[in-house]
């Protein structure tokens, strides 16, 4: 999934948004032309049902991520033809159902893309999934728009789309609309199941808010106070007199949350504290806040503040609070060399990081992230040895000043503090011309990327998890290539992202799911090809001269097919999974299109079935176990059908050692597992027999032998003497490696057994 350089812009001009918009921008972007350009709203104009259908079609392609994807690395040739967006919503759908909270701003809409970021950052979260067509949903709306309103800054509150997020209301146990969450992270969401009112919402809410509120006096406050001072954490305290105003409890609960890290929360009853609440200057209700070494005496250190409203309040405060840690050359370097840092690199006062970024220190204490800001203009030879151009952040690992990563994600606090805590964690370095790995004394993986290309910023994450998995293995990179054109230019990039494996002499570009999955299998297979790269000359060798008995599974491609690229790391894995029973390969037809020409192939990509005929694959799924399931079935049954009969004779009475699989021919789970019992049974062959018994059939037989589910797997081995039914050993897998290894070990603890068998025996 790739932007070209030069890039397909026809459906992002269609819609009059950029290449680097979000699923947001293009939802808007399309209703706004979706609420002009209907059929229903130029009923006289007989070309506008064609002209609104490429505009739905261009909608459909650019809001579903996989579809975008191989849009932007092969245009329209790349999308399947069934995905023609040839049906659209009446104009009433558009006015009133789509996008409810796509024009609040106090309500986050997350998509599949950074839902997880967001409800494992720290903040509290309580998000809408809602469906466009529901009723109750559109009933909640204005209620839910007054709860955000009235809760913003406390916590998050987000909305998800699930007419445009199905898998991940799916995969979140989403069954009935609304449904309302609160997500903390490291902790299992609660659902609300009250009244739908702004009250009973804002109740629910603020239980979550567990910061506490103090209730300041003579005996505790100056050793609460020194004690945050100490900590660098300053004080918000409300003093409540008979006159005047001093915050409610609900303000005091809400800004404690809002505060949280920075600053604590306290009240003071001024009323029986008089002396104490004089000492403070104060005579009627106020509220002020004391920063870390603040003092009544030192003028302006103190801020009094003349308003009751929480969102003025918290403004007002953050403002008030020191900057982040500003970082020199020289403390740059010397504090950097040993300690994890978020930093902040900013162009004077045009680009000062939002007050908000005062709020990253409390949320990465925990993690032993430091965080500071470097000015560029008054420190622009460091910014610009770090080939850093223009404001961002980036997560220097503690392992001095060059070993750095860029957050190339949103600007927004639960981004920044997941890509924070992900980095550190992970061993992915920003790369710069010095220090390209173009020695290569150790293999790399280097990633080609824009960071206004969507599919780029989606990979990132996923590099970062595949570091983990590697680490002392495979080194990781990205390179920018918006500032490194040379570089870029040099290794021939022509779409982004585009991935390298650097290893030793050789370069391998990564085809396949930009997932942190489909780059360790890729790797995997480099190291250990499980698919034959053919050309016509190995096909008609390998293929049309294969021995007897031998079985070829083949992919026709074409490498600017999108359903081919989605093909490609499935028969990868489908290859590994029947290595040794089954040869895979592929053939590329754009480079040998005559060849492929001449062996009948019309459409790509074509899977066919070299054995004793040819078959070819027409089956709808193309995921590895699909695949596998059908390519095995080529191969003759390794196994053997039981009866009453022949259980007894073979196996209760017989002298070899068996495997059974008992099973009911209308159970799912049965079928699935089937061709991995053949792979069983051949790879036991000559050790154990393997043996099937349809439950169905013989009730009776599975009965007696104390079968309570299908499908069971049992071992029987020959010990000697007559079995019992019972006597089998369930053994707990359904994986054919794993099931081997466990009758294996067992064969080995049995052998002394084995070997003396009884007297009458010998």
């Amino acid at each position: 999934s790739l932007c070209w350089v030069v890039g397909t812009i026809y459906y992002y001009e269609l819609l009059g948004v950029s290449r680097e918009a979000t699923t947001r921008e293009i939802r808007r972007a399309f209703k706004q032309l979706a609420l002009t350009m209907h059929p229903d709203k130029n009923p006289g104009d007989l070309s506008a049902h064609d002209k609104f259908l490429k505009v739905n079609r261009a909608y459909e392609v650019l809001k579903d991520e996989d579809l975008r994807k191989k849009y932007d690395k092969y245009g329209e040739k790349g999308l399947d033809e069934q995905q023609q967006g040839g049906r659209y919503e009446s104009w009433n759908y558009y006015r009133y159902d789509f996008g409810i909270y796509d024009d609040d701003l106090e309500i986050i809409t997350l998509d599949s893309g950074d839902f997880e970021a967001a409800v494992n950052s720290g903040e509290i979260w309580f998000i809408n999934f809602y469906f466009p067509r529901c009723s109750h949903c559109h009933q909640l709306a204005p209620t839910w728009r007054e709860f955000a309103k009235e809760m913003d800054g406390v916590i998050r509150i987000g909305a998800v789309n699930c007419g445009d997020n199905n898998h991940l209301c799916r995969r979140r146990g989403i069954n009935s609309y609304p449904s309302l969450f609160v997500y903390r992270a490291g902790q299992k969401p609660e659902k609300f199941n009250g009244e739908r009112t702004k009250d009973d919402l804002i109740r629910f809410s603020m239980q979550f808010i567990t910061t506490s509120v103090t209730h300041l006096w003579q005996g505790n406050v100056f050793k609460e106070v020194e004690s945050a001072f100490a900590s660098g954490i300053g004080w918000l305290i409300t003093f409540c007199a008979d006159s005047g105003d001093c915050l409610e409890p609900r303000t005091r609960q809400k800004l404690a949350g809002m505060l949280e890290g920075l600053v604590k929360v306290g009240w003071m009853d001024c009323t029986n504290q008089e002396q104490l609440c004089d000492s403070f200057q104060v005579t009627s209700g106020a509220t002020a806040l004391f920063p870390p070494g603040s003092a009544l005496d030192k003028e302006g250190s103190v801020l009094w503040l003349k308003t009751l409203d929480s969102k003025e309040i918290y403004s007002q405060v953050i403002s008030h609070l020191p900057d982040l840690e500003l970082l020199t050359t020289d403390s740059f370097k010397r504090k950097l060399a040993r300690h994890r840092w978020l930093v902040s690199f900013t162009y004077g006062d045009k680009s000062v990081p939002s007050h908000e970024y005062k709020k990253l220190q409390a949320f990465l204490r925990n993690d032993h992230i430091q965080v500071g800001r470097v000015d560029c203009v008054s420190d622009s030879e460091l910014c610009q040895s770090l080939y850093i151009h223009k404001p961002c952040v980036a997560v220097f690992k503690g392992l001095g000043i060059h070993d750095f990563e860029i957050h190339h994600g949103k600007d927004v606090l639960y981004n920044i503090v997941a890509f924070a805590r992900d980095s550190v964690r992970a061993h992915v370095t920003t790369l710069r011309p010095d220090n390209f790995p173009s020695d290569r004394k150790e293999p790399w993986l280097v990633d080609f990327f824009a960071p206004w290309c969507p599919p780029c910023r989606a990979l990132l994450p996923e590099l970062r998890k595949a570091s983990i998995q590697l680490a002392g293995q495979m080194k990781f990179g990205t390179l920018d290539c918006t500032i490194h054109h040379n570089l870029c230019s040099m290794y021939n990039i022509q779409a982004y992202p585009t991935t390298v494996i650097f290893n030793g002499s050789s370069m391998h570009e990564y085809e396949g799911h930009h997932s942190a999955d489909g780059i360790l299998e890729f790797i995997q297979d480099l190291v250990q090809p499980s698919v034959v790269v053919l050309d016509p000359s190995s096909f008609t060798d390998r293929v049309k001269g294969r021995s007897e008995g031998e079985v070829w599974a083949v992919d026709f491609y074409a490498p600017w097919c999108g359903p081919c690229q989605a093909l490609m790391p499935e028969w990868r894995r489908m290859a590994r999974l029947v290595s040794g029973q089954i040869m895979a390969g592929s053939v590329d037809c754009q480079r040998y299109q005559t060849f492929c020409q001449s062996q009948g192939v019309r459409a790509y990509p074509e899977i066919r079935l070299f054995s004793g005929s040819t078959r070819t694959y027409n089956g709808w799924n193309r995921d590895a176990h699909s695949l596998k399931t059908w390519v095995l079935s080529a191969l003759p049954r390794a196994s053997v059908d039981l009866t009453p009969d022949s259980f007894r004779s073979l196996v209760l009475f017989g002298k070899d050692h068996w495997v059974l699989d008992f099973y009911a021919p209308w159970c799912g789970p049965c079928q699935h597992f089937a061709p991995e019992f053949e792979v069983l049974a051949r790879t036991l062959k000559g050790e154990v027999r393997a043996g099937k018994v349809d439950c169905q059939a013989h009730y009776q037989t599975c009965q007696s032998a104390g079968i309570t589910a299908y499908p069971t797997i049992r071992f029987y081995p020959y010990l000697g003497t007559r079995r019992h039914e019972h006597s089998g050993e369930y053994v707990n897998s359904r994986d054919s490696n794993v099931i081997a290894d466990i009758i294996r070990q067992r064969l080995q603890q049995l052998s002394p057994r084995l070997h003396s068998k009884p007297k009458d025996e010998l």
